[in-house]
């Protein structure tokens, strides 16, 4: 007989945004789960919102890496909602591609950079 669970979905916390401006267009990327690292990224089993990732590919979403000074950051977005992790499997997710943020409130340690297309940074 299979073993029940009860997991609880939601959004996460979206301090992050300044507005929904892109929120309701943003495209789904799939997560390469295995080029983040667990206590880095996920130390309580889930990518949380508003985590910054290079989106270069949407086939396999990975963490954001600040370009070189001066450089634009043209391939950053920010994952949407929290994304759980189940070991090294591939996993979806909405990518914000542009909109407003508030720095302060990103997870981890997040720069705002000098230029990033269809992004403001508060």
């Amino acid at each position: 007989m299979p073993m029940l669970s009860r997991k609880t979905y939601g959004g996460g916390n979206h301090k992050w945004l300044a507005s929904t401006h892109g929120t309701g267009n943003a495209p789904t990327g799939t997560l390469d789960i295995a080029a983040f690292t667990a206590g880095t990224h996920y130390p309580d089993g889930y990518i949380p919102s508003g985590t910054p990732v290079d989106a270069s590919d949407l086939a396999a979403v990975a963490p954001y890496t600040a370009p070189a000074a001066g450089e634009p950051a043209l391939n950053l977005g920010f994952v949407l909602g929290d994304v759980e992790v189940v070991g090294d499997e591939a996993m979806p997710a909405a990518i914000l591609r542009h909109g407003s943020i508030v720095t302060d409130f990103v997870p981890g340690t997040f720069t705002a950079p000098d230029f990033a297309p269809g992004f403001t940074f508060e």
